[in-house]
């Protein structure tokens, strides 16, 4: 489960992620010269930060926030040891052995009140590895945390009101758990505290509040918070609109592979939008968002490949490149006047690349799949 706040209200203020469609034919049609500079694309919607996560399944979201973790040293007068009180069980919980991991932490809250043993627990419980699943007993232990102050407890505890899991749904309840766990400095609970900003339902609408929460989060690298953040500072929203400010969060997200973050820091460098313009490094940018899979990537970077801008011109690779953006939902008139004139044994060949990208990609995607529901 994740929290789903702000899709809507953030779409609404600052433009939604263009849908892309399926179905669309591999087929071709010319172009004059290429623009001076690239369409930006529309803002994604920021996603929300999931709780823990959840058995070994891969997670949509990164960075994930981190498991609970042990204390970092011995009480002091504690007996030396070849292990601090508690690495046994969360050194087990991070290898899988969670059977392991639930004796030992609880051993550990039976001599003392350990919070972040607690917080282990409640999130064995939460997920049901090692033992059921239970809510309940999930959300009593992170209350045991949570009133010894462990930040994960509080934000683990809010995310379980959001939900209604074990406690009643309560989103004030869940605003105020996440305001004292930004408080304490927890990231995700920052970036969820934004997200109820922006949103004005639990919390005042405000922008400036958001804003100052985004940046608690991307000051921690969490790459979803920097990429908000280069939005309010692109869109002048919750903060003065400042392009260098954007620019640098942008990077700082791509380099944490924020995928919209890359497309739009590839945009802004082929402009030199409050960056110096430099379309060797936009492509780069481009083209790796490209092979993780972003449409307007492969669109954006069959322009560069077609134009001949920042990368050595390639009229088959371009094609390449447009039709599966093309077969995806996004259409471009220009690329399509300018691969008309594709002879056709290039345009067999592009053709047949795009589908054999689409075919992998979509049994990458399939075993995927295939894997979480094991």
């Amino acid at each position: 489960m994740i929290l789903r706040v702000a899709a809507a209200m953030f779409a609404s203020l600052i433009g939604a992620t263009a849908a892309m469609g399926q179905g669309a034919p591999l087929s071709v049609v010319p172009q004059p010269a290429p623009p001076a500079s690239l369409p930006a694309k529309p803002p994604a919607v920021p996603k929300p930060m999931p709780p823990a996560p959840r058995a070994a399944a891969p997670q949509p979201v990164k960075p994930q926030p981190p498991t609970p973790q042990p204390p970092a040293a011995a009480k002091p007068g504690a007996p030396a040891s070849a292990e601090a009180p508690g690495d046994i069980a969360f050194g087990a919980f991070q290898r899988g052995l969670y059977l392991t991991a639930l004796k030992e932490a609880t051993r550990r809250t039976s001599e003392t009140p350990d919070p972040a043993a607690m917080t282990l627990l409640g999130e064995l419980y939460s997920s049901g590895l090692g033992v059921a699943r239970d809510d309940r007993k999930a959300a009593q232990w992170y209350q045991l945390a949570a009133s010894r102050n462990d930040p994960t407890a509080i934000f683990q505890l809010g995310m379980m009101h959001l939900e209604g899991r074990g406690v009643r749904k309560d989103r004030a309840d869940a605003a105020k758990l996440f305001q004292r766990a930004a408080e304490a400095g927890y990231a995700p609970a920052a970036y969820n505290l934004a997200l109820l900003h922006i949103e004005g339902q639990a919390m005042p609408q405000d922008f400036a509040q958001a804003a100052r929460w985004f940046r608690v989060a991307a000051d921690k690298d969490v790459a979803e918070a920097q990429y908000a953040l280069a939005v309010f500072y692109k869109e002048g929203r919750g903060v003065a609109a400042d392009p260098v400010q954007a620019a640098h969060w942008l990077a700082r997200a791509a380099m944490l592979d924020n995928i919209d973050a890359m497309v739009d820091y590839a945009i802004t460098l082929f402009n030199g939008t409050g960056v110096a313009k430099d379309e060797a490094a936009a492509a780069r940018w481009f083209r790796k968002a490209a092979l993780k899979g972003n449409v307007i990537a492969w669109n954006r970077y069959a322009r560069l490949l077609l134009a001949g801008r920042g990368v050595p011109a390639d009229r088959v690779e371009a094609a390449r490149w447009h039709l599966m953006a093309r077969t995806a939902g996004l259409s471009d008139p220009w690329l399509d006047q300018q691969i008309a004139a594709l002879t056709v044994e290039e345009r067999d060949r592009a053709e047949a690349q795009a589908r054999t990208w689409l075919d992998r990609a979509t049994l990458d995607r399939t075993s995927a799949s295939m894997l979480v529901q094991r």
